[in-house]
């Protein structure tokens, strides 16, 4: 039902114009795109109460409520792809919706469990309140800001949904898990047109505002109702737990952002996907990695749950965990050397370099040689520079079962500087230059910008290498392709 919904609103809604365009600067995707992942997600929650309704014939106050504050998020959402409203706004609206959930759904934090060192943290009276109107808050925006490529934020929210219904089944809520699982497979709806694969390197629908301020806003209720009360399916540190990623990216770049004097609200691209975007990974083992890493985090929080871990304990841990991620991303150009010269290792010493294409790639390098020049060029070019490293084994150069590696990188044409073709002649130059006088590297051009295209153009094309058309005059390659020649 949620594919259906989708595919009727996308028509509807590029007939109406009200797709997300790119604009050169914050989305960084290439074409036109309708954002209606949040009408699948809309539409299973209603299905979902129509059978709750049916099993139970007296709905409970409480999700009488959840319904009623699930649509005004969905329609701010909404209102918010389509003009853009102003943080400020969206945050009152939210926290208006987060109040009534609390004073008129009964839904409130005030047990925050044995964090302690096994003592009971309870919270009570207008503390409690806006606590709890604060977290509602928190979870709407970490999934809305880690909605940033295709396929994370919906994964993400998936695999924070079959953590949530083990511990609801586990607990035997069905009102929780009848929701959890429509929730379930309206996200698999979603990912379907979402999600990249070999037949598919587009996203067709995008989440949207709509899409993921619903499905956070959801999520927060969950995790809320299913860790207080008094017989709690789980404590409130399983639910930071099983909320990982989320959490640590949003509190991570806000505190990034006031560490670098810009405001926390203010979008930029210190996202933890942007940096592995920028470190050359692909969108898909992009998503893949961060959904392992929230995998791995949600079956910790669970082992925790089950296996009696003190709570405290578990705390630690996990601030241990943010400790070592901010720090590491806190200086985001050294994370991306950190995770370019990672890429390299593993296309060396664990063998997932893919295979050169024979006649094309003429370097021949060895493992060693190869980590070396990368190491290299990762120096020279520098934090000013977006650039990407890969590497291709060279079947036909084994000697002695050693293996032998061709190298090549993507110097990204910046989108918002306006480059004439003698800056970017000087350019070129410079590079090569560089890694001549360093390992008497050349250089081979493998691609570039046409002869004929005007160069004083401004580039508002993607950083990360997707192009946008301009009138009736594509913008041609964005990047500068070349292979390290020994």
């Amino acid at each position: 039902m949620s594919a259906i919904a989708i595919r009727a609103a996308a028509y509807l809604v590029q007939s109406l114009s009200m797709v997300d365009r790119p604009d050169g600067g914050h989305k960084l995707h290439d074409s036109n795109t309708p954002f209606v992942g949040g009408v699948g997600l809309l539409t299973v929650v209603c299905l979902a109460f129509a059978l709750l309704s049916f099993v139970h014939f007296e709905m409970p106050k409480n999700w009488l409520i959840l319904g009623l504050c699930s649509a005004i998020i969905f329609i701010t959402g909404f209102v918010d792809d389509i003009i853009s409203l102003s943080y400020k706004l969206r945050i009152m609206i939210q926290a208006i919706v987060a109040l009534v959930i609390v004073l008129s759904g009964d839904m409130m934090l005030n047990e925050l469990g044995g964090l302690l060192w096994g003592q009971s943290l309870q919270l009570s009276g207008w503390f409690a309140i806006a606590f709890t109107v604060i977290a509602i808050i928190g979870g709407i925006n970490a999934i809305n800001m880690i909605d940033g490529i295709d396929g994370l934020s919906g994964s993400i929210s998936l695999v924070s949904l079959f953590l949530i219904g083990i511990v609801a089944f586990m607990d035997g809520d069905q009102h929780n898990l009848i929701l959890i699982t429509a929730l379930a497979g309206g996200m698999v709806g979603f990912l379907y047109y979402n999600l990249r694969y070999a037949s598919k390197r587009y996203a067709r629908v995008f989440l949207g505002d709509n899409g993921s301020m619903l499905i956070g806003f959801i999520l927060g209720w969950l995790l809320i109702d299913l860790s207080q009360g008094l017989n709690p399916a789980m404590t409130p540190i399983t639910a930071v737990w099983l909320f990982s990623m989320p959490l640590l990216d949003s509190i991570g770049v806000m505190l990034r952002r006031v560490c670098l004097g810009k405001s926390p609200f203010m979008p930029d691209h210190l996202h933890l996907h942007h940096l592995f975007l920028k470190a050359g990974f692909f969108v898909s083992e992009i998503t893949f990695l961060i959904v392992s890493f929230h995998i791995l985090f949600g079956i910790i929080g669970l082992m925790g749950l089950y296996l009696g871990v003190p709570e405290f304990v578990m705390l630690f841990g996990f601030l241990l965990i943010f400790l070592g991620y901010f720090l590491l991303t806190l200086r985001p150009w050294r994370f991306i050397s950190m995770l370019r010269h990672l890429r390299i290792l593993f296309g060396t010493r664990l063998g997932f370099a893919p295979a050169a294409s024979c006649k094309i790639f003429s370097g021949n390098f060895t493992a060693k040689e190869t980590e070396n020049i990368a190491k290299t060029i990762n120096e020279e070019l520098g934090p000013d520079v977006n650039f990407s490293i890969r590497i291709f084994e060279q079947i036909s150069a084994r000697h002695n079962s050693e293996k032998h590696y061709a190298i090549t990188f993507n110097v990204w044409l910046a989108k918002e500087a306006c480059l004439s073709e003698k800056i970017l002649k000087q350019q070129i130059a410079l590079l090569q230059q560089r890694l001549k006088e360093r390992r008497s590297i050349r250089l081979r051009v493998l691609s570039a910008r046409d002869k004929d295209f005007d160069l004083k153009a401004c580039s508002t094309g993607s950083a990360f290498g997707e192009s946008l058309i301009v009138g009736r005059r594509s913008l041609g390659p964005q990047a500068l392709t070349f292979e390290v020649m020994g």
